[in-house]
């Protein structure tokens, strides 16, 4: 028995939108993953794709998944993923994807709240990560891994080709193709757990209708993204940005190039050159630092062209097409000059000459970093959303787009303001609930059924302005609000500091933790004759505080007095995941900073 399929691409079921796209495009390009041994990308076909979905699909049906029931995914991003992700949706069933680098204790906690029995898992890390948990834990009873490489030692794993084998013998097909007939729209798809930069993590449910209401209303936004695009999967599909987004590429018959590791995006980028990536601000940051330094190397007669090339650059793509101008002639033929003997190299080097669109989202990136790369012809676009709106709640469009806004607000989302300036929401991509959370639900949304965003912003138009996160909002022992995240955002957009932890709540003045970028440091200390044996030496040193101060003053230029940092720390290790500093979406664990680090916050206020 096959599933009806539906009248338009909005409208079609996840449990039925692969072997839709399989019967349209046939042998043409799905997804690419890299093997490493033969050092070359392998496409797999949408026919290909239809067939490992169908085989995972049974052979979780003879495995005794029920309709509803959790299953859980703790992996690097993979082909395998997205096979078990449309698998579970032809079952009725429901992802719960976990972050690769996630801690035991951290998935314990997952597969207890969401009664887990089955995880697939990726590498050896996460197989031993989830053995772990398996002796722990009452509710986890098996293992399937992914890489075929993997150590396994117990008798409650089993590898994927092994588990895929069941599938390719299985009888199952009519059932699954019963469970797939009886879907809806109200079906829970994922279960998300967020970052928990505050408290424990809590799942977010998102039924199928916040998903199909988000295929429906981005190509509105969007309808330049077709099937002759190409997106470079970067960001861990356990984030909700690059999930939404790779499952808006395969309704739009984009082709997904996966990425294993985060660390070697760089390569990946300049092997795939693709017209589309999702990425953090973190990513462009870098990348705009790399650029600066290069550019400090050249003679000043090449400085001087570059900085002619930026300013035409401003002026055509910022000042006339953003206004949706036609730039003058002569305008026109100097962008000409500009593109071919400046940003051309720039974006081949990088291997972002290609683009259309680069999405970016989940902090703010600096004014500045982002009218760099718009001058120059980099689509880099702003968007702003949050695991309980399905992803976007707003982006820039194409033209008439505000730097320092989030965007304009995505057709049929309601956005309003409420008490304290919070951005409140109400649309059908917003969740359903907090998965075992009743009290969390009743602080999360208004009395009249508002979503309480827990960001302040203002809204002029169609467009909304995010001001600052209320939960790292502090107020100093003057009474005066501090934004922690807008200092840090301005700090890290210098090419000599790395990261920052801005301190101050209940405190008379602002201070801050800042970690330096030790290379770029280190190469200041060769070219000032400065010389110590460690880093740590190093940092100590009052001429290196002296110009990391002077750096700070830099870029708090324009900020109220109360605002600016008085005094600040140098340190040496970078916060991490391991380190327990940042959550898995990266963001700054003030509590967790706070108190690792408080002999050395409160020698700052002595």
């Amino acid at each position: 028995m096959q599933p009806q399929i539906m009248n338009t691409m909005a409208e079609i079921h996840f449990s039925q939108l692969i072997s839709y796209q399989a019967r349209k495009y046939g042998d043409r390009t799905a997804l690419c993953y890299r093997n490493d041994e033969q050092n070359k990308w392998i496409p797999i076909s949408w026919n290909e794709f239809d067939a490992q979905v169908r085989n995972t699909a049974r052979a979780l049906y003879d495995s005794g998944v029920q309709e509803e029931q959790n299953i859980g995914i703790f992996s690097q991003n993979k082909p395998e993923c997205f096979y078990v992700d449309f698998a579970l949706y032809a079952n009725r069933a429901v992802a719960v994807p976990m972050y690769a680098t996630s801690t035991a204790e951290q998935i314990e906690y997952i597969v207890n709240d969401a009664h887990i029995d089955t995880i697939f898992v990726g590498e050896q890390y996460q197989y031993d990560t989830a053995i772990a948990v398996l002796k722990r834990s009452a509710a986890l009873k098996k293992i399937i891994v992914f890489d075929n490489t993997v150590k396994i030692d117990s008798e409650n794993s089993l590898y994927f080709a092994d588990f895929l084998k069941t599938g390719e013998t299985s009888a199952s097909q009519n059932e699954i193709d019963a469970r797939t007939a009886r879907a809806t729209a109200d079906d829970v798809a994922t279960l998300m757990y967020t970052s928990g930069t505050t408290g424990e993590p809590k799942g977010v449910v998102l039924p199928h209708s916040c998903f199909l209401e988000a295929m429906r209303i981005h190509p509105i936004r969007l309808p330049f993204m077709n099937e002759n695009d190409t997106s470079l999967c970067f960001l861990p599909l356990t984030h909700i940005f690059e999930r939404a987004w790779s499952y808006l590429c395969l309704t739009l018959g984009v082709v997904i190039n996966i990425n294993l590791r985060p660390a070697e995006i760089q390569r990946a980028v300049s092997e795939v050159r693709p017209t589309m990536m999702c990425s953090v601000p973190r990513f462009w940051e870098k990348v705009y630092a790399g650029i600066q330094e290069k550019i400090e190397g050249y003679s000043p007669v090449m400085v001087g062209i570059v900085a002619w090339a930026i300013a035409v650059g401003k002026k055509y793509n910022i000042k006339y097409l953003r206004e949706n101008k036609r730039p003058p002639r002569f305008l026109r033929w100097k962008y000409r000059v500009a593109d071919k003997f400046v940003f051309s190299k720039v974006k081949e080097t990088l291997g972002i000459e290609n683009g259309v669109m680069f999405p970016t989202a989940g902090a703010a990136l600096s004014e500045n970093i982002c009218q760099f790369f718009r001058a120059i012809g980099v689509p880099i676009t702003i968007g702003y959303g949050l695991t309980e709106s399905c992803a976007t709640v707003c982006c820039f469009d194409r033209t008439d787009y505000i730097f320092d806004s989030a965007g304009k607000i995505m057709p049929d989302i309601q956005v309003k303001i409420g008490a304290d300036n919070e951005v409140l929401l109400k649309g059908k991509t917003i969740f359903r609930e907090y998965y075992n959370k009743p009290e969390a639900n009743a602080q999360a949304f208004t009395a009249d059924g508002w979503f309480r965003t827990g960001d302040a912003g203002k809204v002029e138009g169609d467009t909304l302005f995010i001001t600052e996160r209320l939960k790292d909002l502090f107020k100093t022992s003057n009474g005066k609000y501090i934004a922690p995240q807008q200092i840090e955002t301005r700090l890290a957009a210098d090419k000599y500091i790395e990261q920052a932890a801005v301190i101050g709540d209940q405190r008379n003045y602002v201070t801050a933790l800042i970690v330096p970028k030790i290379p770029q440091l280190q190469e200041y200390a060769k070219d000032e004759n400065i010389a110590c044996e460690t880093i740590e030496d190093l940092l100590k040193l009052p001429k290196i505080y002296d110009f990391i101060a002077d750096r700070v003053r830099e870029a708090q230029k324009g900020m109220a007095t109360y605002e600016q940092i008085k005094k600040f720390s140098l340190i040496a290790k970078d916060f991490s995941l391991e380190g327990g500093e940042l959550t898995n979406t990266l963001k700054i664990k003030r509590m967790i900073i706070s108190e690792k680090y408080k002999k050395l916050i409160d020698a700052m206020y002595k």
